[in-house]
């Protein structure tokens, strides 16, 4: 399970799309998906099924056929989907140009951050379920190197978010890794404890008082970054 950066190869994100297919039969589909506002789990399986295949379309740098409204059969859906996705970034292999949310870039853009949003969305599936899901500190590591370095500064440029008075410190203490949210400089607030929860904390899944994570510093400092659009 490695590759460049981090560990989000092709065979990761099939591992994690295979996860995700055989959990949709666990979970009730009326399931509500309480940090994702409304959504309850039949929302959830057909927005990720329809990234994987817009972001098909965006590494062949083509607009992607509308799917259309349903109902749609689940399982059947994200198994479609799922593969689309492989089968494009297969074939056109990772140097190839291709269309990302920053500008042209490799088809492996789309590698590293399919890999992230079916890891998201796998923790919220199965969550909702009431299941568990253990996956690689390292992975969730590049789960929040990526809000850092692509989402946060992404959201910046675009508008959609104000600058950081100043930066938010993160340390993942089960991985190794560290960052600097919102820029360089002095940070205002720290936060440490395993790179999932600091994944889930930047993608509004958990909270500061999450009892995995330590606050050092300027906790209004840290609600304030938080209650920012991050992430799109």
């Amino acid at each position: 399970m490695t590759t460049a950066p981090g560990l989000t190869s092709l065979e990761t994100l099939g591992e994690l799309q295979g996860q995700f297919l055989a959990t949709i039969p666990l979970v009730d589909p009326t399931t509500r998906v309480p940090w994702c506002g409304r959504w309850r789990v039949t929302d959830l399986v057909v927005h990720l099924a329809r990234i994987h295949h817009w972001a098909a379309a965006q590494a062949r740098r083509k607009q992607e056929t509308p799917l259309g409204r349903g109902p749609f059969v689940l399982e059947d859906l994200y198994a479609t989907c799922a593969a689309e996705l492989r089968d494009t970034l297969t074939e056109l292999g990772p140097d190839a140009i291709a269309w990302t949310l920053v500008e042209n870039g490799p088809a492996s853009f789309w590698h590293r951050r399919q890999t992230h949003e079916t890891l998201v969305h796998l923790w919220d599936l199965r969550t909702a379920g009431g299941l568990r899901l253990t996956a690689d500190p390292a992975l969730w590591a590049d789960t929040v190197d990526e809000v850092v370095t692509v989402m946060q500064p992404r959201q910046e440029r675009m508008g959609r978010m104000e600058p950081l008075p100043a930066p938010v410190a993160l340390v993942a203490d089960d991985a190794g890794r560290s960052w600097l949210l919102g820029g360089s400089g002095t940070p205002s607030v720290g936060v440490a404890g395993p790179a999932e929860a600091l994944a889930l904390l930047l993608w509004g899944r958990t909270t500061p008082a999450d009892a995995r994570l330590t606050v050092d510093g300027d906790a209004a400092a840290l609600e304030d970054a938080l209650g920012r659009r991050l992430t799109p």
